[in-house]
């Protein structure tokens, strides 16, 4: 665990340092301070935001965390060289990945809010913005990793990252619509909950929409998910997929990491 630390810590400066980061953290800080400066209501400006986490936070976290990966193979392989295991490499990098990106978006969103919102009124609807986005960065950082490891060709990576996030972010529901249109004279609910449980991006926007409780804003999949699970039963189905959609890319990657020669 001490290992861990010291190369997360090595890390998180690392990637603090980064221009990227940086300019994230800005972007944020920007849209975040319009919307809630010239949007009279702070819900609508939350909304707002929504919109545009769902699409930013996963294609930033794809892209930097596969480009970082590719670019720190130099300083994998020396590491490799000394008396390191290689879980200890892993999460270390990983963290050091995913934590600077969510404390970025985390602090672009936070300080406009307190700066300019009803802290007190809309703070919970917020935290649920805030918990939606970090679970996106870490799930797609874990998708980038999985990605890179997966393909020594860096712009081979590139391009399936960028595939990824179009067939999840953009792609997605026009397949749904398709699939719901072919069956339409079947019944579909079930596999339409299927189908969202499989795109992170769908279930970081219902996981977040629920709280609303405005099934015109989430889409033909959200609003099958509302009917079924409820409200309440909703959030805990959606939070607990969003948590293994971390996981199951994370552990496949680092799979591929131990073997991976290097």
């Amino acid at each position: 665990m001490k290992l861990i630390n010291k190369i997360f810590r090595y890390e998180l400066s690392n990637v603090l340092r980064s221009k990227w980061i940086i300019f994230y953290t800005l972007f944020f800080l920007v849209v975040s301070y319009s919307l809630f400066a010239f949007t009279g209501n702070n819900s609508k400006a939350i909304l707002s935001l929504m919109n545009i986490v769902i699409i930013i936070i996963p294609l930033v976290s794809i892209i930097f965390g596969t480009m970082y990966l590719y670019n720190s193979r130099e300083f994998v392989e020396m590491m490799l060289c000394q008396p390191i295991d290689r879980k200890s490499l892993f999460f270390g990098i990983y963290s050091g990945t995913a934590v600077p990106l969510s404390l970025s978006f985390v602090s672009g969103v936070i300080i406009p809010f307190l700066l300019r919102g009803n802290v007190q009124n809309q703070f919970g609807l917020l935290m649920l913005l805030l918990i939606t986005g970090v679970l996106l960065t870490f799930i797609f950082t874990s998708v980038s990793f999985l990605v890179s490891l997966k393909n020594n060709d860096k712009v081979k990576g590139l391009g399936f990252s960028i595939l990824i996030w179009l067939l999840m972010s953009i792609i997605y529901d026009s397949i749904i619509l398709l699939v719901i249109y072919i069956f339409q004279d079947y019944p579909v609910e079930n596999s339409v909950i299927v189908l969202s449980l499989i795109n992170p991006v769908d279930l970081g926007r219902i996981f977040f929409l629920l709280k609303f409780d405005i099934s015109a804003l989430m889409g033909y999949t959200g609003a099958v998910f509302q009917k079924f699970f409820g409200n309440t039963a909703g959030i805990i189905v959606s939070f607990i997929s969003l948590i293994l959609w971390i996981i199951l890319p994370q552990f496949f990657a680092f799979r591929n990491f131990k073997r991976k020669d290097f």
